[in-house]
């Protein structure tokens, strides 16, 4: 039986604004398996983001415990921890974070480059990558000379150029037109059906959140919902 990818056992995280205190995680307890693609949702202020940032070890919690892949983060370094956000998560955000003046295949590389990975094989696996979201005819566009859903995909593919176990997309499409948007969710699909990625999405539109085949709805710190929903098909 494989080990879970992410499980959080009663989770916390607060916050002190003046002398009140926000509980931001207020106990929460999941299990994500490999294979899964997840939905998180909740209105601004209910947790979700601040869960991720913890799942994608860009926060600490205050109390409870969170293992990524079996292995325990609480007790490690910052070097451990940087090393495992290297090789374990990539990361897609609703702004690309593309570097500017770069090329496509010279961004998808950043996380082969911090990795140490020799200059061959890293372009070798970044125009694969980028073969895989369907951009092999654009390796030396730079950011501007792409549109939106291009740029999104160059981000997808830097965050499978390292083969995660995880994919933390946070708002995704909240940048992209209707087209565009539905184009970066079947890609997703793609990716979780053929390759098995895991994928944790936190959105705030439900025509998004359709895709995924779990929906996890966060209010107030806690989880409120937590429901296998009808898959979406690709086309």
């Amino acid at each position: 039986m494989s080990v879970p990818v992410v499980v959080t056992a009663d989770l916390h995280k607060d916050y002190t604004m003046g002398d009140q205190v926000v509980h931001a995680c207020d106990g929460v307890s999941l299990t994500l398996e490999h294979g899964e693609f997840v939905a998180l949702m909740g209105p601004s202020g209910s947790g979700k983001s601040t869960f991720m940032h913890i799942v994608g070890l860009l926060d600490a919690p205050t109390s409870g415990r969170y293992e990524l892949d079996g292995v325990e983060v609480g007790t490690l370094g910052k070097n451990t921890l940087a090393a495992l956000r290297r090789t374990k998560l990539g990361f897609v955000f609703q702004s690309y974070n593309l570097l500017p003046r770069t090329s496509a295949v010279e961004n998808v590389e950043l996380p082969l480059l911090y990795a140490g990975v020799p200059d061959a094989e890293r372009r070798q696996r970044a125009t694969a990558a980028l073969g895989v979201v369907g951009l092999s005819d654009r390796l030396v566009s730079q950011p501007n000379q792409l549109s939106g859903g291009q740029q999104q995909r160059v981000a997808i593919a830097r965050a499978i150029v390292n083969a995660p176990s995880l994919i933390l997309a946070d708002e995704p499409t909240g940048a992209l037109d209707t087209a565009a948007s539905l184009d970066v969710m079947v890609l997703f699909r793609r990716l979780n059906v053929e390759q098995g990625i895991t994928i944790l999405l936190v959105t705030h539109e439900p025509d998004i959140a359709a895709h995924a085949d779990r929906l996890i709805s966060f209010r107030d710190g806690r989880v409120v919902r937590d429901e296998v929903t009808k898959k979406v098909v690709a086309a």
